[in-house]
């Protein structure tokens, strides 16, 4: 499947309403065809996909914001105590299932870091909880020390790309931010039914590609150790294979069989491309 079909060929519809406010177009239920889609492109064509998935997020909160009747108000993204308020009172209408996205930012996903004890006594209960997290969240949320304790109750997986926070209980609500996620400074509990479908039909498609925690500390874990780090650096700065090999002081064919396992552990097409990823799955620092 190319890269263009990947998430664009997902059927749309118009909304009863949009004659009287201009038309708006959604996805229809292809949560298969999505997932196949991201599940069948190389690597580039999975970050473009999901690219497209945040692209389809905003465009179904914005959906909302039009569309729903009656209105639901506004919370200011900066006010923390407003946003945690929100997701608090939606987590506790959840009775079948709870679908949480992390943004990757630290701070925009702060707000419900407190909740996070509340999230595990409700997955407890038997109320299936997942959560999709960037991996440089893991570690300051609290989610991953949870996770080892044991007691976290939800199920975690992993995705490399950046996509709008959200919180959808069982399909029939959820809160997100009301616009493109650089440019908006306002949040929504959302009830049109079509967008919070939307919502749960594009968490769906990016938990069937995303990396189980597990998996997830098993590679971090292979790609800790020293050698592998300097590996990563070199790739990420763009070395020549012969030159990377001299630094490091390995042979050229031992370098070359170490690259060709990261490439396939990271799942790159490329040794920059490697280096990059790593910098995404928080194997690297930025600065590194």
């Amino acid at each position: 499947m190319s890269e263009q079909a990947n998430v664009s060929n997902v059927s749309k519809v118009t909304h009863p309403d949009a004659g009287a406010r201009g038309r708006s177009t959604v996805p229809t239920d292809t949560t298969g065809d999505v997932t196949e889609g991201l599940a069948a492109s190389g690597q580039d064509g999975l970050e473009e996909a999901l690219l497209r998935v945040r692209r389809l997020i905003e465009a179904a909160v914005d959906l909302h914001r039009r569309n729903t009747v009656p209105a639901t108000p506004l919370v200011p993204v900066s006010d923390a105590a407003a946003v945690h308020d929100a997701i608090a009172q939606l987590i506790e209408q959840a009775k079948h299932r709870l679908s949480i996205t992390m943004p990757g930012g630290v701070e925009r996903a702060r707000p419900i870091m407190p909740l996070l004890p509340r999230i595990s006594a409700i997955a407890r209960s038997g109320i299936p909880v997942r959560i999709l997290a960037h991996p440089r969240v893991l570690g300051p949320l609290g989610i991953l020390s949870a996770v080892r304790r044991g007691n976290a109750g939800y199920e975690v997986r992993v995705l490399d790309i950046d996509l709008q926070g959200t919180v959808v209980a069982d399909g029939q609500v959820a809160f997100g931010r009301s616009g493109p996620q650089d440019e908006c400074v306002q949040a929504s509990v959302i009830l049109d039914p079509m967008a919070v479908r939307t919502l749960d039909l594009l968490f769906a498609a990016n938990w069937g590609s995303a990396r189980p925690l597990a998996e997830h500390l098993r590679l971090a874990e292979r790609l800790h150790t020293d050698s592998a780090r300097l590996i990563l650096g070199r790739l990420r700065a763009g070395r020549t294979d012969d030159a990377a090999a001299r630094e490091i002081q390995v042979s050229l064919r031992t370098y070359r069989r170490h690259v060709a396992a990261i490439m396939r552990d990271v799942g790159a097409n490329s040794r920059f491309q490697a280096g990059v990823r790593a910098v995404e799955l928080g194997l690297l620092a930025e600065s590194d």
